[in-house]
């Protein structure tokens, strides 16, 4: 089932040059990892996909719809329905509790908190202990599985990651991308990763390489 296509994108950085992408098609169950060097643009190409950054020319059709004909509300609202992120940078809130940061995916999307899937979640996880402590009473392990309990306790349709263990050894590096394969294939969702961690590069079925935006310009 396809669920994503983005026909010719492109953005010119201010100051930079402009970034064309290729055509993309994402299918429910497909794992896409996504590489090129540091500034090729992965971000930028992932924050279009995800609706967050509107390209200057181009169109990205989610469930067939254009994305960026929708407001921003009703596109704020299918991004947390249809996408799960786990981000390199965590963006757990310091004030709540790891149950509380993991709740906000269903908050944010204008859902109600499935508590039982919530649940089910920290206990496959290892973190049904800890549900009650905040981020810095974490292990850093612990907080990247509460990023993918979060990422994925809407059942999304498409998890996507940046760089999501760039900053790992190489334990918790396998360790993460194991617990995203797996919670893909729990759901059936599609898996895209952007990365430039060669460890990590036999476990995409599909490998999209952007140029270096000099060549990328060109």
């Amino acid at each position: 089932m396809e669920l994503v296509r983005s026909t010719g994108l492109r953005l010119k950085r201010p100051g930079g040059p402009t970034l064309s992408f290729p055509d993309l098609v994402i299918r429910s169950g497909e794992r896409i990892l996504l590489t090129g060097a540091s500034g090729a643009g992965k971000t930028t190409l992932l924050s279009m996909l995800t609706g967050l950054l509107a390209p200057q020319e181009g169109a990205v059709l989610l469930d067939g719809q254009d994305f960026y004909t929708l407001g921003s509300g009703a596109r704020d609202r299918l991004r947390g329905r249809r996408f799960g992120f786990v981000f390199q940078t965590l963006h757990l809130l310091p004030s709540l509790t790891l149950r509380q940061n993991i709740a906000l995916a269903a908050n944010m999307a204008g859902l109600p908190v499935d508590e039982a899937r919530l649940d089910g979640l920290l206990a496959t996880l290892g973190l049904a202990g800890k549900a009650a402590r905040r981020p810095d009473a974490l292990s850093q392990g612990e907080q990247q599985r509460a990023a993918i309990a979060r990422a994925v306790l809407n059942r999304p349709a498409i998890i996507v990651a940046d760089e999501p263990t760039s900053a790992l050894d190489d334990a918790n590096a396998g360790a993460v991308m194991q617990l995203l394969l797996d919670q893909a294939e729990e759901t059936g969702a599609a898996l895209l990763v952007a990365t430039h961690d060669s460890r990590i590069l036999s476990l995409g079925e599909r490998h999209i390489h952007l140029l270096p935006a000099e060549e990328n310009a060109a």
